[in-house]
Protein backbone atom coordinates (compact mmCIF):
# COMPACT_ATOMS: atom_id res chain seq x y z
CA UNK A 1 0.00 0.00 0.00
CA UNK A 2 0.79 3.57 -0.97
CA UNK A 3 1.84 6.19 2.13
CA UNK A 4 2.42 9.09 0.55
CA UNK A 5 3.75 10.84 3.96
CA UNK A 6 7.27 10.55 4.01
CA UNK A 7 8.60 8.09 7.08
CA UNK A 8 4.64 7.26 7.31
CA UNK A 9 5.19 4.10 8.49
CA UNK A 10 8.24 5.01 11.28
CA UNK A 11 5.85 7.18 12.42
CA UNK A 12 2.97 5.40 12.76
CA UNK A 13 4.62 2.59 14.70
CA UNK A 14 5.98 5.26 17.49
CA UNK A 15 2.50 6.72 17.67
CA UNK A 16 1.03 3.38 18.29
CA UNK A 17 3.34 2.29 20.78
CA UNK A 18 2.55 5.59 22.83
CA UNK A 19 -0.76 6.48 22.42
CA UNK A 20 -2.35 2.98 21.76
CA UNK A 21 -4.76 2.04 19.55
CA UNK A 22 -5.96 4.68 17.01
CA UNK A 23 -7.65 5.40 13.45
CA UNK A 24 -6.51 6.69 10.12
CA UNK A 25 -8.37 8.12 7.19
CA UNK A 26 -7.95 6.50 3.93
CA UNK A 27 -7.34 8.78 1.21
CA UNK A 28 -8.86 6.35 -1.03
CA UNK A 29 -11.91 7.25 -3.45
CA UNK A 30 -13.96 5.56 -5.43
CA UNK A 31 -12.37 7.42 -8.70
CA UNK A 32 -9.04 6.34 -7.97
CA UNK A 33 -10.19 2.39 -7.69
CA UNK A 34 -11.89 2.16 -11.26
CA UNK A 35 -12.86 3.85 -14.48
CA UNK A 36 -16.55 1.81 -14.01
CA UNK A 37 -18.70 4.59 -13.10
CA UNK A 38 -21.43 2.30 -11.83
CA UNK A 39 -18.68 0.71 -9.62
CA UNK A 40 -18.00 4.14 -8.50
CA UNK A 41 -21.06 5.29 -7.62
CA UNK A 42 -21.58 1.63 -5.47
CA UNK A 43 -18.15 2.54 -3.51
CA UNK A 44 -19.12 5.75 -2.72
CA UNK A 45 -22.48 5.23 -1.33
CA UNK A 46 -21.90 1.47 0.63
CA UNK A 47 -22.62 2.32 3.98
CA UNK A 48 -20.39 -0.85 4.95
CA UNK A 49 -17.32 0.76 3.52
CA UNK A 50 -15.44 3.29 5.84
CA UNK A 51 -12.44 5.27 5.47
CA UNK A 52 -11.28 4.86 8.68
CA UNK A 53 -8.47 1.96 9.38
CA UNK A 54 -7.18 0.63 12.44
CA UNK A 55 -3.42 1.45 12.82
CA UNK A 56 -2.33 -2.24 13.95
CA UNK A 57 -4.60 -3.10 11.41
CA UNK A 58 -2.57 -1.19 9.12
CA UNK A 59 0.50 -1.93 10.32
CA UNK A 60 0.29 -5.77 10.01
CA UNK A 61 -1.31 -5.44 6.50
CA UNK A 62 2.26 -4.20 5.59
CA UNK A 63 4.07 -6.89 7.69
CA UNK A 64 2.03 -9.42 6.10
CA UNK A 65 2.78 -8.35 2.45
CA UNK A 66 6.51 -8.08 3.04
CA UNK A 67 7.03 -11.93 4.56
CA UNK A 68 4.56 -12.93 2.03
CA UNK A 69 6.49 -11.16 -0.75
CA UNK A 70 9.75 -12.55 0.72
CA UNK A 71 8.66 -15.80 1.52
CA UNK A 72 7.09 -16.44 -1.97
CA UNK A 73 9.06 -19.52 -3.09
CA UNK A 74 7.04 -21.31 -0.81
CA UNK A 75 4.49 -21.26 -3.46
CA UNK A 76 4.83 -23.91 -5.68
CA UNK A 77 1.28 -24.10 -7.17
CA UNK A 78 0.38 -22.27 -10.67
CA UNK A 79 -0.27 -18.83 -10.71
CA UNK A 80 -1.27 -15.95 -13.01
CA UNK A 81 -0.67 -12.51 -11.91
CA UNK A 82 -2.55 -9.69 -13.33
CA UNK A 83 -1.35 -6.05 -12.77
CA UNK A 84 -3.59 -3.15 -13.10
CA UNK A 85 -0.56 -0.70 -14.79
CA UNK A 86 -2.19 2.47 -13.21
CA UNK A 87 -2.72 1.90 -10.01
CA UNK A 88 -2.77 4.41 -7.23
CA UNK A 89 -3.37 2.21 -4.05
CA UNK A 90 -0.46 0.04 -3.79
CA UNK A 91 3.64 -0.07 -5.06
CA UNK A 92 4.14 -2.06 -8.28
CA UNK A 93 7.99 -3.84 -7.48
CA UNK A 94 6.58 -5.98 -4.55
CA UNK A 95 4.52 -7.61 -7.30
CA UNK A 96 6.83 -8.16 -9.42
CA UNK A 97 9.18 -9.48 -6.86
CA UNK A 98 6.60 -11.89 -5.72
CA UNK A 99 6.33 -13.10 -9.17
CA UNK A 100 10.04 -13.58 -9.39
CA UNK A 101 10.34 -15.78 -6.37
CA UNK A 102 7.26 -17.95 -6.76
CA UNK A 103 8.44 -21.35 -7.36
CA UNK A 104 6.38 -22.85 -10.28
CA UNK A 105 7.39 -22.97 -14.11
CA UNK A 106 3.43 -23.09 -14.41
CA UNK A 107 3.12 -19.15 -13.93
CA UNK A 108 2.16 -16.35 -15.59
CA UNK A 109 2.05 -12.36 -15.75
CA UNK A 110 -0.14 -9.50 -17.78
CA UNK A 111 0.24 -6.01 -16.73
CA UNK A 112 -3.00 -4.32 -17.87
CA UNK A 113 -2.52 -0.52 -18.94
CA UNK A 114 -4.19 1.94 -18.13
CA UNK A 115 -6.11 -0.45 -15.28
CA UNK A 116 -6.75 1.27 -11.71
CA UNK A 117 -6.89 -0.44 -8.59
CA UNK A 118 -9.88 -2.37 -8.38
CA UNK A 119 -8.70 -5.26 -11.55
CA UNK A 120 -11.64 -7.28 -12.11
CA UNK A 121 -14.23 -4.43 -11.17
CA UNK A 122 -12.69 -2.14 -14.30
CA UNK A 123 -14.64 -1.02 -17.05
CA UNK A 124 -12.46 -3.00 -19.48
CA UNK A 125 -12.58 -5.76 -17.33
CA UNK A 126 -13.39 -8.06 -20.26
CA UNK A 127 -9.32 -8.18 -20.45
CA UNK A 128 -8.90 -9.24 -17.50
CA UNK A 129 -11.13 -12.15 -17.42
CA UNK A 130 -10.21 -13.31 -21.31
CA UNK A 131 -6.78 -13.57 -19.54
CA UNK A 132 -8.36 -15.67 -16.34
CA UNK A 133 -10.46 -17.94 -18.93
CA UNK A 134 -7.25 -18.95 -21.11
CA UNK A 135 -5.18 -19.70 -18.24
CA UNK A 136 -7.78 -22.16 -16.36
CA UNK A 137 -8.67 -23.32 -19.99
CA UNK A 138 -4.70 -24.35 -20.49
CA UNK A 139 -4.28 -25.71 -16.94
CA UNK A 140 -7.68 -28.31 -17.07
CA UNK A 141 -6.09 -29.38 -20.26
CA UNK A 142 -2.87 -31.03 -19.19
CA UNK A 143 -1.98 -33.38 -15.99
CA UNK A 144 -1.72 -31.59 -12.85
CA UNK A 145 1.75 -30.99 -11.47
CA UNK A 146 2.74 -31.90 -7.95
CA UNK A 147 6.11 -30.25 -6.37
CA UNK A 148 8.24 -33.01 -5.79
CA UNK A 149 9.72 -32.33 -2.27
CA UNK A 150 11.49 -35.15 -1.56
CA UNK A 151 14.90 -33.33 -1.76
CA UNK A 152 14.07 -30.03 0.01
CA UNK A 153 16.40 -30.23 2.48
CA UNK A 154 19.37 -30.22 0.18
CA UNK A 155 18.58 -28.64 -3.20
CA UNK A 156 15.67 -25.72 -2.09
CA UNK A 157 15.41 -22.04 -1.32
CA UNK A 158 15.27 -23.05 2.35
CA UNK A 159 18.97 -25.31 2.54
CA UNK A 160 20.72 -22.14 0.79
CA UNK A 161 19.02 -20.02 3.23
CA UNK A 162 20.27 -22.81 6.20
CA UNK A 163 23.97 -22.50 4.47
CA UNK A 164 23.68 -19.28 4.42
CA UNK A 165 23.37 -18.79 7.88
CA UNK A 166 25.84 -21.75 8.85
CA UNK A 167 28.58 -19.57 7.32
CA UNK A 168 30.50 -16.74 9.03
CA UNK A 169 30.07 -13.33 7.99
CA UNK A 170 33.19 -11.54 6.34
CA UNK A 171 35.69 -9.29 8.84
CA UNK A 172 34.09 -6.25 7.14
CA UNK A 173 30.76 -6.95 7.62
CA UNK A 174 28.64 -4.17 10.05
CA UNK A 175 26.38 -7.50 11.03
CA UNK A 176 29.01 -9.45 12.34
CA UNK A 177 30.00 -7.02 15.03
CA UNK A 178 26.46 -6.15 15.60
CA UNK A 179 26.03 -9.42 16.23
CA UNK A 180 29.30 -9.99 18.08
CA UNK A 181 28.26 -7.41 20.44
CA UNK A 182 24.48 -8.61 20.83
CA UNK A 183 26.28 -12.28 22.16
CA UNK A 184 28.80 -10.41 24.37
CA UNK A 185 25.69 -8.23 26.05
CA UNK A 186 23.83 -11.49 26.91
CA UNK A 187 26.51 -13.31 28.01
CA UNK A 188 27.39 -11.02 30.62
CA UNK A 189 24.72 -7.99 31.54
CA UNK A 190 21.75 -10.32 29.83
CA UNK A 191 22.50 -13.47 32.02
CA UNK A 192 20.77 -11.15 34.67
CA UNK A 193 17.83 -11.97 33.41
CA UNK A 194 16.17 -15.89 34.67
CA UNK A 195 15.23 -16.63 30.68
CA UNK A 196 18.61 -15.59 29.40
CA UNK A 197 20.46 -17.49 31.69
CA UNK A 198 18.36 -20.70 31.96
CA UNK A 199 19.23 -19.99 27.83
CA UNK A 200 23.16 -20.29 28.40
CA UNK A 201 22.88 -23.16 30.23
CA UNK A 202 20.68 -25.76 28.78
CA UNK A 203 20.33 -23.90 24.84
CA UNK A 204 18.17 -21.72 23.98
CA UNK A 205 16.11 -24.69 22.35
CA UNK A 206 15.88 -26.49 25.25
CA UNK A 207 12.98 -28.36 26.82
CA UNK A 208 14.30 -26.20 29.74
CA UNK A 209 13.96 -22.94 28.06
CA UNK A 210 10.90 -23.90 26.59
CA UNK A 211 9.13 -24.65 29.68
CA UNK A 212 9.93 -20.86 31.10
CA UNK A 213 8.73 -19.28 28.20
CA UNK A 214 5.32 -21.03 28.69
CA UNK A 215 5.03 -19.79 31.82
CA UNK A 216 6.15 -16.22 30.75
CA UNK A 217 6.86 -14.78 34.40
CA UNK A 218 9.65 -12.11 34.03
CA UNK A 219 12.63 -12.93 36.74
CA UNK A 220 16.02 -12.32 37.34
CA UNK A 221 18.54 -10.04 39.34
CA UNK A 222 17.00 -7.48 40.61
CA UNK A 223 14.75 -4.30 38.63
CA UNK A 224 17.31 -4.67 35.71
CA UNK A 225 17.37 -8.00 35.37
CA UNK A 226 13.76 -8.39 35.21
CA UNK A 227 13.16 -6.16 32.86
CA UNK A 228 16.08 -7.92 30.48
CA UNK A 229 14.07 -10.84 31.34
CA UNK A 230 10.70 -9.09 29.96
CA UNK A 231 11.70 -7.59 26.82
CA UNK A 232 13.60 -11.87 25.96
CA UNK A 233 10.17 -12.90 26.76
CA UNK A 234 8.20 -10.49 24.69
CA UNK A 235 10.40 -11.22 21.43
CA UNK A 236 8.41 -12.07 18.36
CA UNK A 237 9.96 -15.39 18.47
CA UNK A 238 8.42 -16.41 22.23
CA UNK A 239 5.28 -14.92 21.84
CA UNK A 240 5.06 -17.30 18.85
CA UNK A 241 6.05 -20.27 21.07
CA UNK A 242 2.96 -19.55 23.79
CA UNK A 243 0.90 -18.99 21.00
CA UNK A 244 1.60 -22.74 19.36
CA UNK A 245 1.25 -23.74 22.95
CA UNK A 246 -2.54 -22.36 23.11
CA UNK A 247 -2.96 -23.89 19.16
CA UNK A 248 -1.52 -26.99 19.95
CA UNK A 249 -3.93 -28.08 23.68
CA UNK A 250 -6.52 -26.72 21.11
CA UNK A 251 -6.28 -29.41 18.74
CA UNK A 252 -5.12 -32.12 21.41
CA UNK A 253 -8.25 -31.81 23.04
CA UNK A 254 -10.00 -31.24 19.20
CA UNK A 255 -7.88 -34.80 18.12
CA UNK A 256 -9.48 -36.61 21.53
CA UNK A 257 -13.38 -35.74 21.07
CA UNK A 258 -12.36 -37.21 17.31
CA UNK A 259 -11.31 -40.19 18.74
CA UNK A 260 -13.88 -40.83 21.16
CA UNK A 261 -16.73 -39.59 18.83
CA UNK A 262 -15.19 -42.96 16.72
CA UNK A 263 -15.32 -45.18 19.30
CA UNK A 264 -11.35 -45.28 19.51
CA UNK A 265 -9.36 -45.24 22.79
CA UNK A 266 -7.31 -42.46 23.51
CA UNK A 267 -3.86 -43.13 24.39
CA UNK A 268 -1.44 -40.84 24.13
CA UNK A 269 2.12 -40.50 23.02
CA UNK A 270 4.29 -37.73 22.53
CA UNK A 271 8.01 -38.62 21.48
CA UNK A 272 9.99 -35.33 22.32
CA UNK A 273 7.68 -33.50 25.33
CA UNK A 274 10.56 -31.21 27.30
CA UNK A 275 8.49 -31.01 30.66
CA UNK A 276 5.13 -32.29 29.10
CA UNK A 277 3.52 -29.28 30.05
CA UNK A 278 1.27 -28.21 27.03
CA UNK A 279 0.00 -32.15 26.93
CA UNK A 280 -0.78 -32.32 30.82
CA UNK A 281 -2.19 -28.75 30.56
CA UNK A 282 -4.48 -29.65 27.31
CA UNK A 283 -5.89 -33.27 28.98
CA UNK A 284 -6.92 -31.88 32.31
CA UNK A 285 -8.08 -34.04 34.93
CA UNK A 286 -7.77 -37.00 32.19
CA UNK A 287 -11.06 -38.56 32.41
CA UNK A 288 -11.45 -39.48 29.30
CA UNK A 289 -7.72 -40.68 28.75
CA UNK A 290 -6.42 -44.45 28.44
CA UNK A 291 -2.83 -43.56 28.50
CA UNK A 292 -0.26 -40.75 28.64
CA UNK A 293 3.39 -41.78 27.23
CA UNK A 294 5.74 -39.04 26.99
CA UNK A 295 9.13 -39.52 25.97
CA UNK A 296 12.45 -36.78 25.45
CA UNK A 297 15.92 -37.30 24.89
CA UNK A 298 17.20 -35.53 27.88
CA UNK A 299 16.86 -37.24 31.67
CA UNK A 300 16.63 -33.49 33.42
CA UNK A 301 13.57 -32.86 30.63
CA UNK A 302 12.35 -36.34 31.93
CA UNK A 303 12.98 -35.54 35.52
CA UNK A 304 10.78 -32.07 35.46
CA UNK A 305 8.42 -34.05 33.40
CA UNK A 306 7.81 -37.08 36.15
CA UNK A 307 7.62 -33.95 39.01
CA UNK A 308 4.52 -32.66 36.89
CA UNK A 309 3.13 -35.69 36.60
CA UNK A 310 2.80 -36.23 40.41
CA UNK A 311 1.64 -32.66 41.22
CA UNK A 312 -1.68 -33.38 39.14
CA UNK A 313 -2.06 -36.95 40.57
CA UNK A 314 -1.88 -38.27 37.30
CA UNK A 315 0.29 -41.34 37.92
CA UNK A 316 -1.96 -43.85 37.65
CA UNK A 317 -2.54 -43.18 33.79
CA UNK A 318 0.59 -40.98 32.59
CA UNK A 319 4.45 -42.19 32.68
CA UNK A 320 7.09 -40.59 31.13
CA UNK A 321 10.66 -42.13 30.15
CA UNK A 322 14.12 -41.24 28.44
CA UNK A 323 13.35 -42.15 24.48
CA UNK A 324 14.91 -41.35 20.98
CA UNK A 325 11.91 -39.87 18.72
CA UNK A 326 14.56 -40.46 15.63
CA UNK A 327 14.33 -43.86 16.63
CA UNK A 328 12.07 -45.54 14.21
CA UNK A 329 11.93 -49.48 15.58
CA UNK A 330 11.62 -47.74 19.36
CA UNK A 331 8.74 -45.64 18.15
CA UNK A 332 7.04 -49.10 16.39
CA UNK A 333 7.23 -51.01 19.43
CA UNK A 334 5.28 -48.64 21.87
CA UNK A 335 2.96 -50.28 24.26
CA UNK A 336 0.46 -49.40 24.68
CA UNK A 337 -0.40 -48.74 21.39
CA UNK A 338 -0.79 -44.81 20.88
CA UNK A 339 -4.02 -43.59 19.05
CA UNK A 340 -2.76 -39.99 18.95
CA UNK A 341 1.00 -38.58 18.41
CA UNK A 342 2.08 -35.80 19.17
CA UNK A 343 5.43 -34.30 18.04
CA UNK A 344 5.88 -30.59 19.15
CA UNK A 345 9.09 -28.46 18.35
CA UNK A 346 11.30 -31.44 17.61
CA UNK A 347 11.57 -31.34 13.79
CA UNK A 348 11.77 -27.43 13.56
CA UNK A 349 15.65 -28.12 15.28
CA UNK A 350 17.10 -30.29 12.56
CA UNK A 351 17.73 -29.45 9.14
CA UNK A 352 18.02 -33.12 7.25
CA UNK A 353 14.98 -35.08 6.73
CA UNK A 354 16.27 -38.35 6.61
CA UNK A 355 15.74 -38.65 10.29
CA UNK A 356 12.71 -36.65 10.47
CA UNK A 357 11.21 -39.24 8.20
CA UNK A 358 12.20 -42.32 9.81
CA UNK A 359 10.70 -40.58 13.18
CA UNK A 360 7.35 -40.05 10.95
CA UNK A 361 7.64 -43.75 9.74
CA UNK A 362 7.87 -45.15 13.20
CA UNK A 363 4.92 -43.18 14.39
CA UNK A 364 2.73 -44.62 11.35
CA UNK A 365 3.86 -48.34 12.08
CA UNK A 366 2.20 -47.50 15.78
CA UNK A 367 -0.70 -45.27 15.26
CA UNK A 368 -3.49 -47.79 13.80
CA UNK A 369 -5.87 -46.37 11.01
CA UNK A 370 -7.93 -44.15 12.00
CA UNK A 371 -5.79 -42.80 14.63
CA UNK A 372 -3.90 -39.11 14.64
CA UNK A 373 -1.09 -36.64 14.49
CA UNK A 374 -0.28 -33.82 15.91
CA UNK A 375 2.28 -32.09 14.44
CA UNK A 376 3.84 -28.97 14.37
CA UNK A 377 6.00 -26.36 11.76
CA UNK A 378 8.10 -23.56 11.42
CA UNK A 379 7.59 -22.40 7.37
CA UNK A 380 9.03 -18.51 8.77
CA UNK A 381 10.76 -17.01 11.15
CA UNK A 382 11.34 -12.94 11.08
CA UNK A 383 14.52 -14.03 13.36
CA UNK A 384 16.23 -16.27 12.14
CA UNK A 385 19.65 -14.66 11.49
CA UNK A 386 19.81 -13.06 14.71
CA UNK A 387 19.00 -16.79 16.30
CA UNK A 388 21.76 -18.27 14.08
CA UNK A 389 24.53 -15.73 15.32
CA UNK A 390 23.69 -15.09 18.61
CA UNK A 391 21.64 -17.94 20.23
CA UNK A 392 23.45 -21.75 21.24
CA UNK A 393 21.38 -24.74 21.17
CA UNK A 394 21.05 -27.76 23.31
CA UNK A 395 23.72 -29.81 21.38
CA UNK A 396 26.25 -28.90 22.64
CA UNK A 397 26.74 -25.68 22.52
CA UNK A 398 26.57 -24.96 18.88
CA UNK A 399 24.96 -22.19 17.49
CA UNK A 400 21.09 -22.74 16.95
CA UNK A 401 20.95 -22.73 12.87
CA UNK A 402 17.66 -23.85 12.13
CA UNK A 403 16.20 -24.35 8.47
CA UNK A 404 12.87 -23.39 7.72
CA UNK A 405 10.49 -26.38 6.11
CA UNK A 406 7.88 -24.73 4.26
CA UNK A 407 4.88 -25.92 5.10
CA UNK A 408 4.63 -28.17 2.02
CA UNK A 409 7.11 -29.54 2.62
CA UNK A 410 6.34 -30.87 6.05
CA UNK A 411 3.00 -32.50 4.82
CA UNK A 412 4.43 -33.95 2.10
CA UNK A 413 6.60 -36.04 4.35
CA UNK A 414 3.29 -36.52 6.88
CA UNK A 415 1.70 -37.60 3.83
CA UNK A 416 4.48 -39.92 2.80
CA UNK A 417 4.25 -42.04 6.30
CA UNK A 418 0.73 -42.81 5.43
CA UNK A 419 -1.37 -39.43 6.97
CA UNK A 420 -4.00 -37.65 5.31
CA UNK A 421 -3.89 -33.73 7.51
CA UNK A 422 -7.05 -32.66 8.02
CA UNK A 423 -6.69 -29.58 9.79
CA UNK A 424 -4.00 -26.84 10.26
CA UNK A 425 -3.98 -23.41 13.22
CA UNK A 426 -1.04 -21.05 13.10
CA UNK A 427 0.32 -17.80 14.81
CA UNK A 428 -0.68 -13.99 13.21
CA UNK A 429 3.01 -13.81 12.53
CA UNK A 430 3.03 -17.20 10.38
CA UNK A 431 5.74 -18.53 12.37
CA UNK A 432 4.39 -21.72 13.79
CA UNK A 433 1.62 -24.19 12.59
CA UNK A 434 0.18 -26.91 14.35
CA UNK A 435 -1.50 -29.81 12.57
CA UNK A 436 -3.75 -32.70 12.99
CA UNK A 437 -3.38 -35.68 10.19
CA UNK A 438 -5.27 -39.60 10.18
CA UNK A 439 -3.67 -42.77 9.55
CA UNK A 440 -4.95 -43.77 6.72
CA UNK A 441 -2.99 -46.81 4.59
Amino acid sequence: MKLYVPFARAGLGVMHKFRGLFYINSYVKGKYLTHDPERVASFNQDPLITRAIAVNILRELYTTSERIVADAAAITLPVQLLISGDDYVVHHQPQHDFYQRLNTNLKEKHILGGFYHDTLGEKDRHLAFEKIKAFMDKLFSIPPVRHDYSDEDRWSYTADEYRDLQAPLPHYSIKRYYYKGLTSGMATLGKASKGVEIGFETGFDSGSTLDYVYRNHPQGKGPIGRFIDKQYLNSIGWRGIRQRKVNIEKLIRQAIEELKSRNMPVSIVDIAAGHGRYVLDAIGDAQDIDSILLRDYSELNVEQGQKMIAERHLTDKANFVVGNAFDRQSLAELDPKPTLGIVSGLYELFPENENVQASLMGLSDAIPVGGLLVYTGQPWHPQLEMIARSLTSHQSGKPWVMRRRTQGEMDSMVERAGFVKQVQLIDDWGIFSVSIARRVK
